[in-house]
């Protein structure tokens, strides 16, 4: 029989795309929603709620519930700052884990988790991008020699989502948007990105993603950035201090050159989901990919304001991932982006901020 494996999803406070696209793989089964008692009452309705949705029990405790349901992987989607606990302390249970991106907030935290999944030998699978139809194909393209060797590369990636009230809009004298508050309002409508109480930059948050994107096409490490960010559309990013939008320049070792422009650029900017595309120049020619593509836009009168017209098709990236990450169990492989991978993403970023701050160009360490 085909072996199935037993996830404990340890908290689900964001949009739970990390649980649902684990549980779109038929060999991982969610059995138990678990997180710490003493966190506050928004935390323990969002677990309920999801527990709910999968008719799987929701306990107060990590460990009992690790303990009791007999599970195998963690499947972890809190808040950004505690994403590194929550995942250790699944490892050290020995179980193999699943985490929703940014990897952390801290560099120092990364190191610490994957010294936990390299003494464990468990397998760590940060979520990620990486095998959507578009990019998969640049990476067969590649493969087969369509460009010749990789010299340089641009990747924008825009999401047109709000994030509340626009730049500028904050009267004065009223008091600064609070991160948490407006993550936890915003909630309801998808609108939100980095729940938590520490404010998380766009670069921080989803550069994850294009950094995934560039170590798939050019196999790669990042050796020095320069960077610029800047909190441009929205006043909640200006009020807590973090970038909605940043501009990075790369050097890669191999003498590889890249560049990176992030942000949340708000619905106005795009018609749809936003322009994400990646651009290759090679030896012997050049690659453009859109990320979206395959897709059909739908277009009806009764479309809801906040839908995206344009709909993906062929998309299986949740089951790949997942077949992915059950492949590494069984052969003892690496996945697809693993924890020494998640934390040169995180070291990049850290630099790429660092450098943002300093107005020069830092090193990854």
């Amino acid at each position: 029989m085909t072996k199935r494996w037993r996830c404990a999803v340890l908290s689900v406070v964001k949009h739970a795309y990390v649980p649902r696209g684990v549980a779109a793989h038929p060999r991982f089964e969610l059995v138990v929603v678990a997180d710490d008692a003493d966190q506050p009452d928004w935390v323990h309705e969002r677990n309920q709620r999801f527990a709910d949705e999968q008719k799987i029990p929701y306990v107060r405790s990590v460990e009992r519930a690790v303990r009791d349901f007999g599970a195998e992987v963690a499947v972890v989607s809190s808040e950004a700052e505690r994403h590194v606990g929550l995942s250790i302390r699944a490892v050290e249970a020995g179980l193999h884990v699943v985490q929703d991106k940014p990897m952390s907030n801290r560099l120092s935290e990364c190191d610490r988790l994957v010294a936990a999944v390299e003494r464990a030998g468990v397998k760590f699978l940060m979520w990620n991008r990486s095998l959507l139809p578009a990019v998969k194909e640049a990476r067969a393209q590649l493969d087969a020699g369509a460009i010749g060797a990789v010299r340089s590369v641009h990747i924008d990636f825009y999401f047109a989502k709000d994030a509340g009230p626009p730049k500028g809009s904050r009267n004065s004298g009223e008091p600064p948007l609070d991160w948490l508050e407006y993550q936890r309002g915003a909630h309801r409508d998808g609108s939100d990105g980095a729940v938590g109480r520490e404010p998380l930059g766009e670069l921080a948050n989803e550069g994850i993603y294009p950094l995934g994107y560039l170590d798939l096409l050019c196999r790669a490490a990042v050796r020095r950035v320069f960077a610029r960010t800047a909190a441009h559309f929205h006043q909640v990013n200006v009020d807590n201090g973090v970038e909605d939008l940043a501009t990075v320049s790369l050097e890669l070792e191999g003498g590889l050159t890249a560049s990176l422009c992030v942000g949340r650029v708000g619905r106005a900017a795009h018609p749809d989901l936003g322009e994400i595309r990646l651009h290759l120049v090679g030896t012997r020619g050049a690659l453009v990919v859109a990320e979206a593509r395959p897709e059909v836009a739908i277009h009806r009168r009764e479309t809801a304001p906040r839908s995206f017209p344009h709909v993906r098709v062929a998309g299986d990236l949740d089951y790949l991932l997942m077949e992915n990450f059950a492949r590494a169990i069984e052969r003892n492989e690496p996945t697809l982006l693993d924890a020494r991978l998640g934390r040169r993403i995180c070291a990049t970023v850290t630099a790429a901020l660092e450098s943002a701050r300093l107005g020069q160009p830092v090193t990854v360490h």
